[in-house]
């Protein structure tokens, strides 16, 4: 019977720890430019806990264009932005 519920908090645990690694974690900022020529865009952001960079003003790469359309000067959004191929790129905005 201990051997059951050990194997069954192992799994909880796995699992809850393989969710946490793939949960995005949204930054709030808002929008101070957008360069759709250059597919980039300026925001200043609150800090940045998952590339460990505090509140600032940044230029980040968008790669889909879809998101880029979302972005407008001014607004506030909430985002995800990771490294991709060693560029910061903004990869989710809601």
């Amino acid at each position: 019977m201990k051997t059951v519920i050990k194997l069954a908090i192992a799994a909880v645990l796995t699992t809850s720890a393989a969710f946490g690694a793939f949960a995005q974690e949204f930054t709030k900022g808002i929008v101070s430019k957008v360069d759709a020529k250059a597919n980039k865009v300026t925001i200043k952001h609150e800090e940045l806990k998952n590339l460990e960079m505090p509140a600032m003003t940044m230029v980040f790469r968008v790669e889909d264009p879809g998101l880029l359309a979302k972005l407008k000067e001014g607004s506030s959004v909430a985002f995800v932005a990771e490294r991709v191929n060693g560029k910061l790129t903004v990869t989710e905005v809601k």
